[in-house]
């Protein structure tokens, strides 16, 4: 299936395409080098255009660090997908769950589609902002596929969620500070 077919049923149906994904055999090189890197790449390339090249309302972001800003981002998010994922497999049991390594990254990797293609929107920093309805939708995304992949109860899924966002949310923190840190001391030096 292309990633184009996939980000399309991922996100306009769901329910469908979740028993789909649980069916299929996948390693994680196929999951991160032929889907979410490409995704978590072009978020990055829109960000670097938006900050560096469009502006925003404090102006632009210096060439060389909005590109050195676009890497760390893309490798940090990269890192935050696997740990997502090994946070997915370690709360499985909690949750009436059936731990699975392949099936916990399909999870994470599948429901962060919309927040990276909501990332695009950053080519224009305005419309960035946009790009937190996509978060907000990959949470229903994870609602609804923990039960087929991670085999939790339905009557299980909420808490499971709530806690594996929790979880996202730090992890988001964490990435997110260590990237302004960054680009804030390349600012200053």
């Amino acid at each position: 299936m292309s990633i184009i077919d996939r980000v399309k049923n991922i996100c306009l149906a769901p329910a469908t395409e979740w028993p789909v994904i649980a069916g299929e055999s996948a390693t994680s090189g196929s999951l991160i080098g032929g889907y979410a890197a490409p995704l978590i790449g072009a978020s990055a390339v829109a960000s670097f255009i938006g900050g560096s090249i469009v502006g925003g309302m404090f102006g632009r972001t210096p060439f060389t660090m909005g590109l050195a800003m676009a890497v760390l981002t893309f490798v940090l998010q990269i890192i935050a997908v696997f740990v997502l994922a090994l946070i997915i497999n370690a709360l499985a049991p909690t949750f009436g769950g059936q731990k699975d390594s392949t099936q916990a990254l399909k999870v994470a990797v599948y429901s962060l589609t919309p927040a990276w293609v909501a990332g695009l929107l950053q080519i224009l920093p305005l419309l960035g902002v946009l790009a937190i309805l996509g978060g907000l939708y990959g949470i229903y995304l994870l609602y609804l596929g923990l039960p087929p992949l991670m085999r939790a109860p339905h009557d299980k899924a909420v808490g499971y969620t709530l806690v594996v966002v929790v979880c996202a949310i730090v992890l988001s923190l964490i990435t997110g500070a260590v990237v302004g840190t960054i680009g804030f001391a390349g600012m200053m030096g």
